[in-house]
């Protein structure tokens, strides 16, 4: 996709990274909403930090965009301790996770991003590393193989997944802390927005803020992402200051409308609704008509579009909402939309992809 397209994924892009190190929070007590979550990482820190010793190993879960490798970072920061960042799919071999181990000095916290992805073999190691901080290096192949074992210092394991129920029984249960990460309230990201806009020099009005925070799909990444862009065309087209006008046209340029759905979002209700009379159609299909692939749109596109009460999925395929239809500009059919009983708005349902 090109930027545009995905100007609200909340998948972070290599443009992302850098100038997400530049708004990123640094403390805990700078990281905006999240309260519950922060206020039981605050504790475990704290006691932590009171003992002398690691604190537990935390698992951070929640769609892509909320803040986990913040946090990550954050709890580095706050325990004075050095940080080793990773991901899942870049540990491909028990050797590799064995060389980070090692490497770590007393007290560091390991960050494994997407860590449901890691690799099994790696995963099995990992298990004595977290309990007993100790990992066994196998050396030989066959029967004269042998198994080393190497004591591993002290550390704290943060690991990110967006997909939870991926993680298998023994890993989660290793972790002493569990949070999740909900979606961001539009006050909260208009907070946002004016202390990243302070950090960025960007003048920015109050209805400017909550224009775009209403359009950021509750995620700080896509919140940021659309600040940036609405910047450029306020110093280019405009006096340099993000207001509710500014805003407004600036993300019709970039084609991002009131409810934060962008051109393949329409595209997929649409097709929907134009091509399939709203539904039930299944993925494959349903991706073939808007020219794209099966996993770009259920990934990309479908967690929001539950979330907006605008499709749903049921087990004979997609549906077109009532709501989709009114904010497509057509009038809905009587009836059920496909479904023999209506899906509340926002429920995820196994879906067996049908054409």
């Amino acid at each position: 996709m090109s930027e545009t397209d995905g100007l609200v994924s909340a998948y972070v892009s290599d443009a992302d990274r850098d100038a997400e190190a530049t708004v990123r929070p640094r403390r805990l007590a700078e990281f905006i909403a999240q309260d519950r979550v922060r206020d039981q990482l605050d504790l475990l820190l704290q006691g932590a930090m009171r003992r002398g010793s690691p604190p537990d190993h935390i698992l951070l879960s929640g769609p892509p965009g909320l803040g986990k490798t913040s946090l990550a970072n954050i709890v580095a920061a706050e325990l004075g301790a050095g940080i080793r960042v990773t991901s899942g799919p870049a540990i491909e071999r028990s050797g590799d996770l064995a060389a980070i181990l090692t490497s770590l000095a007393e007290g560091d916290v390991l960050f494994i991003d997407e860590i449901h992805r890691i690799a099994r073999p790696a995963e099995e190691l990992l298990y004595s590393a977290m309990e007993d901080f100790r990992v066994d290096v196998v050396v030989g192949k066959g029967p004269g193989a042998t198994a080393i074992p190497l004591d591993v210092e002290p550390f704290t394991l943060v690991g990110a997944t967006t997909r939870s129920g991926l993680l298998t029984g023994p890993m989660r249960d290793r972790f002493g802390f569990v949070a999740h990460l909900d979606f961001y309230a539009p006050a909260d990201l208009e907070t946002l927005l004016h202390r990243s806009a302070r950090i960025l020099g960007v003048p920015i009005t109050a209805d400017g803020a909550a224009e775009i925070a209403g359009r950021s799909r509750g995620t700080p990444r896509i919140a940021n992402r659309l600040l940036r862009r609405v910047r450029d065309y306020a110093e280019v087209r405009a006096d340099g200051v993000v207001t509710l006008g500014t805003a407004r046209k600036a993300l019709t340029v970039y084609d991002v409308d009131a409810l934060g759905l962008d051109r393949l979002d329409r595209a997929v209700l649409t097709a929907l609704v134009d091509s399939f009379r709203g539904g039930p159609v299944g993925l494959s299909t349903l991706a073939v008509a808007v020219g794209e692939q099966p996993d770009t749109v259920e990934e990309v596109c479908e967690p929001f579009l539950v979330r907006a009460g605008l499709l749903a999925r049921t087990p004979r395929g997609r549906v077109a909402t009532e709501a989709a239809w009114r904010h497509l500009g057509r009038t809905p059919p009587n009836g059920t939309f496909g479904m023999d009983i209506p899906s509340p708005p926002g429920l995820l349902s196994l879906d067996t992809d049908q054409p």
